[in-house]
């Protein structure tokens, strides 16, 4: 499979002269001056072009023939101590299949023999490596980047596939976290749940830091220490997800602890509920991501409005960036095998300097192939309201005592991962989050 990603990027990147591209993978990382090792994850785009998920690896893709060197550690026995089996060269030629393979001490005798009149890296940390071997060749440090972030922004069929699977297991889990979510457990007893699920259906790497919230927590967008007591009456949100063979899923549900939303937390999160929905039915080839983005904020200020929490015209409340005070991230991202995937911004697209949507992972027009997330949210984050409450500009939009007793509310996000097709979109995620779905789970 690993070859079609060669393929694509054989075919951006220019064959008429002697040129290569040189990648070195990741190596093992240690906790500080320790024997701590991490656990081993490959550079995303090392995995995209070989498919190798272990240390120390090169590669090298002689643009002219368009051929693949695999450069492979040299073994010895005291790593087969500490690390297990040492794969034999035919081992490592059958499985990753290049054209050649060598060990990683033949690197420089295979440059003199290419002879290249260019090398192609990823950033400087790479130049400089291959440039203690080859001092007098030009280095470029631009394109390959490009080349390799186009191709990994449209995914194959494979890719794909993995990023179903890695949805159908998120589905499992985020059902099971449903399930034993009630008031006096730990958020990091619900985070043993998710993963104790994912590991059983054979996910072994998390994507992302998850995130276990429980009331005000919720409103925190990275929040990671999990350690809150879930109480009667909060609200608990779960931003999670792992990856197969690298291949992220990411979503995120918010539920009442309780088992039994609030009127005001029914409000709330209605609102949340009906923007991703009518975003997700927008989300289809030629619509601007920075269009939705806007669509998912005046329905939910519509909804604030609603509840009584804001006041005017829902025009005024976009024009004057009251939105941003309650949706102060972007919509969501590309996905891939990066949670927050390559290719948010082509070279020559700018973010937009505007409170809230300048924190827009992605600002590109929707074409089949791409995969994303949309993951409105609205939060009451003290930080942001309470200055607003004494701006005279901002204060006249809000209802300041029905604010200044939700400050403590936390927040309501709803994130599902879209394939986008031909014709629409195919929604990866299987999770309730219907209200009445919600609460009828939790109360059998």
């Amino acid at each position: 499979m690993h070859h079609l990603h060669r393929e694509k990027l054989f075919s951006l990147l220019d064959d008429e002269e002697s040129s290569i591209v040189y990648m070195k993978g990741a190596d093992l990382m240690y906790r500080y001056d320790t024997d701590y090792e991490f656990p081993f994850r490959q550079e995303s785009n090392f995995w995209y072009l070989t498919g190798v998920n272990e240390p120390d690896f090169h590669l090298v893709l002689d643009l002219q023939k368009q051929e693949y060197h695999l450069f492979a550690p040299k073994r010895d026995a005291q790593y087969a101590v500490w690390h297990g089996r040492v794969k034999s060269k035919e081992q490592l030629q059958e499985e990753y299949q290049p054209d050649y393979l060598h060990f990683e001490n033949k690197l420089p005798q295979v440059l003199k023999e290419i002879n290249p009149d260019k090398i192609y890296c990823v950033d400087e940390e790479q130049a400089e490596f291959i440039e203690e071997f080859e001092r007098e060749l030009p280095i470029d440090l631009d394109a390959l980047d490009d080349a390799i972030t186009h191709c990994r922004v449209f995914k194959t069929d494979w890719e794909l596939d993995q990023m179903r699977e890695a949805a159908r297991v998120n589905n499992i889990s985020h059902r099971a976290v449903l399930d034993a979510l009630e008031p006096g457990k730990y958020e990091h007893e619900l985070k043993a749940v998710f993963d104790y699920h994912q590991i059983k259906n054979g996910l072994m790497q998390d994507a992302y830091n998850g995130i276990f919230a429980a009331g005000e927590n919720s409103a925190i967008l990275h929040y990671v220490e999990n350690d809150r007591e879930v109480k009667d009456g909060d609200l608990f949100l779960i931003d999670a997800g792992y990856e197969c063979n690298g291949y992220a899923s990411d979503y995120t549900r918010t539920y009442p602890a309780n088992g039994k939303f609030s009127s005001t937390q029914a409000e709330i999160y209605e609102a949340v509920l009906e923007a991703q929905k009518q975003v997700i039915e927008a989300s289809k080839p030629d619509v601007k991501m920075e269009d939705l983005h806007i669509l998912a904020a005046r329905v939910m200020m519509q909804g604030l409005k609603d509840a009584d929490i804001v006041s005017g015209s829902i025009d005024d409340l976009m024009e004057e960036d009251i939105f941003a005070l309650f949706f102060p991230h972007g919509l969501g991202h590309f996905l891939g095998l990066d949670t927050h995937d390559v290719g948010g911004y082509p070279k020559g697209v700018d973010r937009i300097e505007r409170p809230g949507i300048k924190y827009l992972r992605m600002r590109r027009t929707l074409q089949s192939g791409m995969v994303l997330t949309i993951e409105p949210g609205l939060y009451f984050v003290p930080a942001l309201l309470k200055p607003a409450l004494e701006d005279d500009k901002a204060s006249k939009f809000l209802n300041a005592s029905k604010l200044n007793d939700m400050m403590d509310f936390g927040g309501v996000r709803i994130e599902d991962n879209l394939i986008i097709t031909e014709d629409g979109f195919e929604n990866m995620t299987d999770v309730p989050k219907e209200r009445d779905e919600i609460e009828k789970i939790m109360a059998e």
